[in-house]
C-alpha cells in the first residue's frame, strides 16, 4: 500500500512533569511549537493522560501514567507560545478510604 503525502507524521511532545509537595499538585508541561490551541486534544483519566496536537504535516504525541491518582475534573490547562502547561491537583489517598470498624 502506497502512503499517502497528506499523512502526518508523528513526534513525541517534549514533557517534564513534576511534583509540587506543597500544594500536592501535578505539573505537567508540554512543548508542542506552532500548534493552534484548537488543534490541541488532551484526555485525561485519573491514572494516565493522552495528547494529540496537529501542526500542519505533524502530529505532536504523548502519552503516559500518573504517579499517583489526581482530581481530574480540576485540572487547569493554558497554552501560550509553544507551551502547553497543566495543573494537576493529586487526590488525598484517604478521601474515599474505609473506615474499618473494630469490634
Amino acid at each position: 500500500m502506497e502512503k499517502s503525502s497528506h499523512e502526518k507524521k508523528r513526534t513525541a511532545a517534549e514533557l517534564c512533569s513534576c511534583v509540587d509537595d506543597k500544594t500536592s499538585t501535578l505539573h505537567l508541561e508540554f512543548t508542542i511549537p506552532g500548534v493552534h490551541k484548537k488543534d490541541i486534544n488532551l484526555k485525561l483519566n485519573e491514572d494516565s493522560f493522552n495528547l494529540k496536537a496537529d501542526k500542519n504535516d505533524i502530529e505532536y504525541v504523548s502519552s503516559g501514567s500518573f504517579c499517583c491518582p489526581v482530581e481530574i475534573k480540576k485540572t487547569e490547562a493554558s497554552y501560550e507560545n509553544g507551551l502547553l502547561l497543566i495543573n494537576i491537583p493529586l487526590k488525598d489517598p484517604w478521601k474515599d478510604a474505609y473506615n474499618v470498624p473494630i469490634h
